[in-house]
């Protein structure tokens, strides 16, 4: 990626608007991002979880706490529509400029039906979410392993709305050092944190830079991927075999190789003996289904991610070409 300096006829970057040296950006540990259209960048939950910065662990334990209240709520019952919505449903945090819009930074968000496959996982599949005994740790990407068409922008959007205090703190104290005055703006920015005691997310003020009468956001470069989520399904299909021979519970292993094997299609060639080979998207509604039966299989794929993060999970930080 070709950097641009203030200097530049047409400004891009987040140094060119605000007249900040890109290196002092880079210094301070955040991303230059483009305020033309968002950069297909996200945030990965995992690389809070496998960093060894405290503040990043303690934001990872924050959402895993919300993550605990959302399955809390739905084991007790029946969800009002309004409190489903206030509690499960979250608009994209488009100020980062992240994600996949082409023009501008407008994305889709969480929408409802995300909300209620959320809702629905932890409350049948995922019910001791907080509690696992396979895996080191929770994580919130399990939740959207379940459901197709969730994908690293689904991810990183609830992760951006679970770490937004921490983004808007982040982002004001590089604007009070940095960007001069007529160019930031006191924002009053909704669901910044959630208060536990009245079951509601409360709002703050904050100081930041202003572009277009809206507030921009920073994001750190060492939790953001232009990859896939670390965990995710597409990865748990490629490694489906490794992992499922490496299970210790033989009679598990086995009802999983059965189950696997049943739900596969069976069709004979039209010339010649023997059946067809099944497809890849047959192998992978297989797996689909393997997942739904026996959903701890999903933490043995995890525990494997957790034992082998530091090998490899790479984040755009290390990454020389961003």
């Amino acid at each position: 990626m070709k950097k641009q300096t203030h200097h530049d006829k047409v400004s891009v970057y987040f140094s060119d608007i605000f007249h900040v040296e890109p290196d002092i950006i880079e210094e301070y540990g955040a991303f230059n991002i483009s305020l033309i259209n968002d950069l297909p960048l996200f945030i990965d939950p995992f690389l809070l979880f496998n960093s060894n910065i405290p503040e990043y662990h303690a934001l990872h334990e924050e959402i895993l706490r919300y993550v605990a209240f959302l399955r809390d709520m739905s084991i007790e019952g029946a969800i009002n529509p309004g409190l489903l919505k206030n509690w499960f449903l979250f608009p994209e945090v488009k100020q980062n400029w992240l994600g996949y819009s082409e023009v501008g930074n407008y994305g889709s968000g969480l929408g409802l039906d995300f909300a209620q496959a959320l809702n629905r996982n932890l409350n049948e599949i995922f019910s001791n979410f907080g509690e696992e005994t396979i895996t080191k740790g929770s994580h919130l990407e399990k939740l959207c392993l379940m459901k197709s068409g969730v994908g690293k922008d689904n991810i990183s959007d609830f992760t951006s709305n679970l770490i937004k205090g921490y983004l808007l703190e982040y982002t004001q104290t590089f604007a009070k050092e940095n960007i001069d005055k007529n160019m930031r703006g006191m924002f009053a920015i909704p669901r910044v944190r959630f208060n536990y005691e009245t079951r509601s997310w409360v709002s703050g003020k904050f100081d930041l830079p202003s572009y277009n009468g809206d507030f921009v956001l920073l994001t750190p470069k060492d939790i953001l991927t232009k990859e896939d989520t670390w965990i995710n399904k597409s990865d748990i299909v490629k490694r489906f075999n490794d992992i499922a021979t490496g299970i210790p519970n033989e009679q598990l292993r086995a009802q999983i190789d059965q189950y696997f094997i049943m739900n596969l299609p069976r069709r004979k060639k039209k010339k010649g003996k023997g059946y067809k080979e099944p497809s890849k998207r047959e192998i992978s509604e297989a797996i689909g289904k393997v997942i739904v039966k026996y959903p701890e299989f999903i933490d043995y794929y995890i525990r494997f991610k957790e034992d082998n993060g530091d090998a490899l999970c790479v984040n755009i930080a290390e990454t020389p070409s961003l």
